[in-house]
């Protein structure tokens, strides 16, 4: 049996170890099955004090909180409808972390992609992604940052890019230079907060697959991208959330301004 054909059956799921105990953290597209919905729990199983979970879709978010709370409990569980493209918004979604002393980690989630060819991108095609996918995570990294910096908070901010950043990819001319975007703008702001004690890093999965993503591609589209995984497969959403507690938990203490890929793709 080939190495990759043994390592397409995921890992058992690891245990929570405490990484952010007493911490209040918020998540942005936070509701639902992939990664944002994974980082929650992962958050909660990790000892957190309290998680807010934004999210524009008002029903998956309701729905997605009363189960949280029943596992958790519903002091620990609160949730906001958060469109990123309006500041109103990201505040308001801030604001729900007031009540648990203030965000000490900020993960942003929240993106839009797409496949359409460069030569029949629509201005308004192009905008959407980048005004939610790098623009969205730029209006939280300041709203976060700001409120972090007033309450001498030593704060973390993890956001979420893309191997598609780095890499070349047909029909993602508007996705990769937001996700670019993203890797820059964590460097930037990392050096930016850096004096006020707040880590600012990002993660740069490449294939994590779910439910969602089943809808908006094709099965022929996924199973390419799964052929260039070394291990046969996608990752596990919560593989991609290990990854970006490790940034937002002590463990990274000396890690700012990093983009660290979540990838098994070959080089």
């Amino acid at each position: 049996m080939s190495a990759r054909r043994a390592g397409q059956v995921p890992p058992d799921y690891v245990p929570g170890h405490g990484l952010l105990t007493d911490r209040a953290v918020v998540v942005t597209a936070a509701a639902g099955a992939g990664i944002g919905s994974a980082v929650v729990r992962r958050c909660l199983e990790e000892g957190a004090r309290a998680v807010v979970l934004g999210d524009v879709h008002e029903r998956r978010l309701t729905e997605a909180r009363e189960k949280l709370a029943k596992e958790f409990g519903a002091d620990r569980v609160a949730a906001v409808v958060c469109d990123v493209t309006r500041e109103e918004q990201v505040n308001a979604l801030l604001d729900a972390a007031e009540p648990f002393g203030g965000v000490d980690v900020m993960v942003n989630n929240a993106g839009l992609g797409g496949t359409r060819s460069v030569l029949e991108m629509t201005d308004e095609e192009w905008s959407r992604v980048l005004d939610i996918t790098l623009t969205g995570t730029f209006r939280c990294v300041r709203a976060a940052g700001n409120r972090m910096v007033r309450a001498g908070h030593a704060g973390v901010i993890v956001n979420n890019a893309s191997v598609v950043g780095w890499r070349a990819q047909e029909g993602q001319a508007h996705y990769a230079a937001a996700k670019a975007g993203v890797m820059a703008l964590t460097r930037s702001a990392a050096a930016d907060l850096a004096g006020h004690g707040i880590r600012v890093n990002a993660v740069s999965p490449s294939l994590a697959l779910h439910p969602f993503l089943a809808k908006v591609t094709t099965e022929e589209f996924l199973d390419e991208l799964t052929g260039r995984e070394a291990f046969g497969r996608a990752a596990e959403p919560w593989e991609v959330a290990n990854v970006m507690v490790f940034l937002a938990s002590g463990y990274s203490s000396y890690m700012t301004g990093e983009v660290v890929s979540v990838s098994s793709q070959h080089a």
